[in-house]
């Protein structure tokens, strides 16, 4: 048993780092009423964690190459456990999106190097097996994300949804400290701080202008000011990459259709599978008066199919052509969001039920297959930046639709209000319900007005949803189309180079053997792409 300690202490640490990115979706509600936090605050929350993961985790596996993948774990999971200490104990909105950000650290600290942690200690038959088991928890992590929340949410207090990381991460340290071996990569380059630097800025501007656009608008001076920069800063990222030695990202990769469409392929997925369930779970507890763990349960179908397709399906999923699985995944995850726009004003969380299942199967079908297509869609010696590229625009993905989809979703109910005259000030009030206070907008609203207010509020969450489940869907859709026509399978010869090169990489701290993000599982070994 003493050889699966090294699993057991990776698995822990996935698991935690996974679960933080969807258990904070329940608690959002219980978390505003708290801390009196506006729906902009919400929304960094829960994306500022996954915008630092997204942007750090190649410089973290650069570092872990040069200064040891063990040592970076275990100072992932220290800086992890210290964070959670703190958003657990915040005394407002500031200091919880502060830790979560400090989170996101530790967590791509720990997320970069489970992948070579496992490829470094196993060989062979067991190797298979570490990462049969990694992927399966992968999976479980995002299934059970919601029903965690909502069950420490109602039970507990939303404080534990961090505070339970605290034994979790002890735990995992000392088996680490006593289990897990030393390893480094012979060829490892510099760290591109210049680089992350500059990607890091521009992403955090684009989500900083998209949030800040929600509330002043997108006219505003401050809001395009902020959008100058994050191009500016773009733009300086392109240009400390060109012609580097030891650049972050290789931009020539870009010149491939299929590495282009991998990526953008990447991004949607979770953008349109994952975003809106932040406010779904808003709607369900602040409209339909679900407790946090029903609302739980409501969100779980997704991730539950996407769980039980990419095991049952891993073998078909291999001997398919990779713009079939992840191509064909896209559609699916673009009909079930069109299959979501039959919410009404009188619905209850059922009528999500279809559309939650269809794009539970798309995101199994392409996931697995995404990251291994990932990994062999760049040239041999590149095969590591490519499954690290990958990892870090799915989670960019997520980062960025919840701005994207909250704007739309406050946007279509500000209007909706505004027609219905019980408002005084319809921006507000819109602001106010897509942040889960609809019970303080009913309560104050004059006694004989609060049927029709409530109504109202339904309403316009509703023609909220419509609208962005129809962007999701749309987005899907075109991106599942040009997945289909631009990813490409070589050649055997090629393949079989590729294949063998992706298995070398795959033992660097960039390479990732297993899909990641929300709805994972395993990678199943799919064919190459060119």
């Amino acid at each position: 048993m003493r050889k699966w300690l090294p699993l057991l202490a990776i698995s822990l640490s996935t698991f935690m780092l996974l679960v933080d990115v969807t258990i904070v979706s329940v608690a959002v509600p219980a978390m505003a009423s708290g801390l009196g936090s506006s729906f902009a605050s919400l929304q960094w929350t829960v994306d500022i964690y996954v915008l630092v993961l997204a942007a750090l985790l190649m410089a973290a596996g650069s570092a872990s190459d040069r200064i040891g993948r063990r040592k970076v774990f275990l100072i992932g999971l220290a800086v992890f456990a210290l964070a959670s200490l703190l958003c657990g104990v915040a005394p407002d909105s500031g200091t919880l999106i502060a830790a979560r950000g400090v989170q996101g650290v530790g967590a791509a600290a720990m997320f970069a190097t489970n992948a070579a942690l496992l490829g470094a200690t196993y060989e062979g038959r067991d190797r298979g097996v570490a990462f049969g088991i990694w992927g399966a928890v992968n999976g479980a992590a995002a299934a059970l994300g919601p029903v965690l929340g909502g069950l420490l949410t109602e039970h507990v207090s939303w404080r534990a949804i961090f505070l339970v990381n605290l034994p979790v991460a002890v735990l995992a340290v000392v088996i680490g400290r006593k289990a897990l071996t030393e390893s480094r990569s012979p060829r490892a380059g510099r760290i591109d701080v210049p680089g992350t630097v500059a990607f890091t800025l521009s992403a955090t501007l684009l989500i900083y202008g998209l949030i800040r656009a929600g509330d002043d608008g997108w006219g505003d001076g401050v809001v395009l000011g902020v959008f100058a920069g994050s191009v500016l800063a773009l733009g300086l990222f392109v240009l400390l990459e060109r012609g580097r030695p030891d650049a972050m990202l290789d931009l020539s990769l870009f010149r491939r259709p299929s590495f282009s469409a991998l990526m953008i392929g990447a991004l949607v997925l979770n953008a349109a599978a994952f975003a809106n369930l932040v406010y779904v779970s808003v709607w369900a507890q602040s409209v339909l008066g679900l407790e946090p763990v029903k609302a739980g349960l409501a969100l779980t179908p997704l991730s539950a199919v996407t769980f039980v397709v990419s095991g049952a399906a891993g073998r078909a999923l291999a001997n398919m052509a990779p713009r079939i699985s992840i191509g064909g995944g896209l559609l699916l995850v673009g009909a079930g969001s069109l299959l979501d726009m039959l919410l009404a004003a009188d619905s209850d969380w059922t009528v999500l039920l279809p559309g939650l299942i269809v794009t539970g199967v798309g995101v199994g079908m392409a996931t697995p297959v995404l990251a291994s297509a990932a990994l062999q869609a760049a040239p041999p010696e590149k095969a590591g930046m490519s499954s690290g590229a990958m990892n870090t625009f799915r989670q960019l993905g997520f980062a960025l639709g919840i701005p994207v989809l909250g704007t739309v979703l406050t946007d279509r109910a500000k209007g909706l209000l505004s027609d219905s005259g019980h408002f005084r000030d319809p921006g507000a009030a819109a602001k106010d319900l897509t942040g889960g206070k609809s019970g303080e907008l009913v309560a104050q609203a004059p006694a004989q007005a609060r049927d029709a207010v409530e109504h109202a509020l339904r309403e316009a969450f509703a023609a909220g949803f419509d609208r962005v489940f129809l962007a999701g869907g749309i987005v899907a859709l075109v991106t599942g189309l040009a997945v289909v026509v631009l990813v490409r399978t070589p050649s055997a010869s090629s393949a079989s180079s590729a294949s063998s090169a992706s298995s070398a990489s795959g033992e660097s701290g960039k390479a990732g053997e297993a899909g990641v993000a929300e709805g994972t599982a395993t990678a199943s070994p799919a064919r190459t792409v060119e």
